[in-house]
């Protein structure tokens, strides 16, 4: 007679595209991470690390080629596909994000959903009208990035950015003290969240203290791109408990 092994299924596989030189979306994702789900990586180059990322450069690398990304994912039969660089498309605005989590979807034949558009399926879940925006961005960026906001009618009323320009490894190295520093400065009486946008910032970790401090939902990049990929996936995410208030809703 054979012994019945007892073991959990596999319940959906997220492939997962992300900048070379970022470190920080993939233990978020393994937090963030339901028992059964797995996560997929695909590594996107074609930008210099050292360089300060601003609009320009993250036009440039929404643009590079894909295709060796996507064939990647491909052999790995997954169910969805999330791009995980916020500022690639959040520069360039809700129709460009639109047309290019489209192309993603029509090539890959599967689900996609970016990050730029999962932080506004994020904010609507909680019911925010009027958030509080910060990020490791350049002004100029930053800007751009309240822009998309605004032009997905949420209203920013207020922005915060770090006084010094950061290149990509520097952002990488912020810490969620740093996260929670600059959330607690943007916070202001008229806001209903506090959003916390870039990928390579190690924001989800702060978010329990966060909320504890202002008494209201954060809203960070990794944090909305998972929600909105077991979201589509159907799957629950109750049993996450590093997700704050969004994963409660």
């Amino acid at each position: 007679m054979t012994d019945k092994l007892q073991y959990a299924p596999r319940t959906g596989r997220i492939g997962l595209i992300v900048p070379s030189s970022n470190t920080n979306i993939e233990p978020d994702f393994a937090m963030l991470c339901p028992q059964g789900v797995t996560i997929h990586v695909a590594r996107s180059g074609g930008y210099d690390v050292n360089a300060i990322p601003d609009s320009a450069e993250m036009q440039k690398f929404a643009r590079h080629s894909l295709d060796q990304n996507i064939n990647d994912l491909r052999d790995a039969r997954i169910d969805i596909v999330a791009y995980g660089c916020t500022s690639a498309t959040l520069s360039e605005g809700p129709e460009f994000d639109a047309q290019f989590c489209s192309q993603l979807q029509h090539k890959l034949g599967v689900m996609a959903v970016t990050t730029a558009g999962a932080l506004v399926e994020a904010i609507d879940t909680i019911g925010a009208k009027r958030v509080a925006f910060t990020s490791p961005y350049v002004k100029a960026l930053s800007a751009e990035a309240v822009s998309y906001l605004v032009n997905s009618d949420i209203e920013v009323v207020n922005e915060i950015v770090l006084p010094q320009e950061l290149s990509s490894l520097e952002q990488n190295s912020l810490t969620p003290q740093d996260a929670f520093d600059m959330a607690v400065k943007a916070d202001c009486p008229g806001a209903d969240a506090v959003v916390i946008s870039c990928t390579d910032f190690r924001a989800l970790e702060a978010i329990p203290a966060i909320e504890k401090k202002l008494g209201k939902p954060v809203i960070t990049s990794n944090q909305a791109l998972m929600f909105a990929c077991l979201q589509r996936l159907k799957l629950s995410h109750k049993e996450v408990i590093c997700g704050g208030a969004l994963f409660c809703s």
